[in-house]
């Protein structure tokens, strides 16, 4: 478990890494997003991702499953800013305060992760990334169900759960894929 802690970090390191360099870039504009436009875009994500996984002709040769991922994982984190902040037209927001709160929901993520982990002894270990990545595109549509019922539920969890759940299966994609390309070779065993 503590290998799976420490891999968990390193791939939130990276995922962190790129959403700071964008947040460069474009500010906080990803603020004017409905939560119903976050879901989009982990959407368009997961469905590139089934594309990559079972086509064998790729006609835009600029993104692989390990870019799909890193965007699915900061997609759930702004997703679960907007529902925490709500949308804002503000596009001078702080970057410090915005980092704090991506740290903050990458925390609450791996903290959930850990005790999911436990309770399932680290099943998805054993599974293949397009499992996982079908876990992810189920995931996206009960959220876009969610949505479209205005958040109207009998016994399901809610957004913010499953934003979660998307964001750890992502996770465990991405340390996978590294641990098959021999990014984590020796480095945790």
């Amino acid at each position: 478990m503590n290998r799976t802690s420490l891999q968990f970090d390193e791939v939130i390191m990276k995922c962190r890494e790129l959403f700071e360099k964008k947040f460069y870039d474009y500010g906080s504009s990803f603020r004017i997003l409905r939560t119903s436009s976050v879901t989009d875009q982990i959407y368009i994500k997961v469905k590139r991702l089934v594309t990559l996984q079972t086509s064998a002709v790729q006609k835009v040769d600029d993104e692989n499953e390990e870019d799909c991922f890193i965007a699915i994982v900061n997609y759930s984190i702004i997703g679960l800013i907007q529902l925490e902040k709500g949308t804002s037209e503000n596009l001078e927001e702080n970057r410090d305060s915005t980092m704090q709160l991506y740290d903050k929901f990458a925390k609450e993520a791996k903290d959930l992760m850990m005790r999911k982990n436990h309770d399932y002894g680290e099943a998805w270990r054993i599974m293949r990334v397009t499992s996982i990545t079908d876990l992810i595109y189920q995931k996206v549509l009960r959220v876009k169900n969610i949505e479209d019922r205005q958040g109207k539920l009998l016994v399901s969890e809610g957004l913010d759960a499953n934003y979660y759940d998307i964001l750890n299966y992502a996770v465990f994609s991405l340390i996978k894929i590294w641990e098959e390309n021999a990014e984590f070779k020796g480095k945790f065993t």
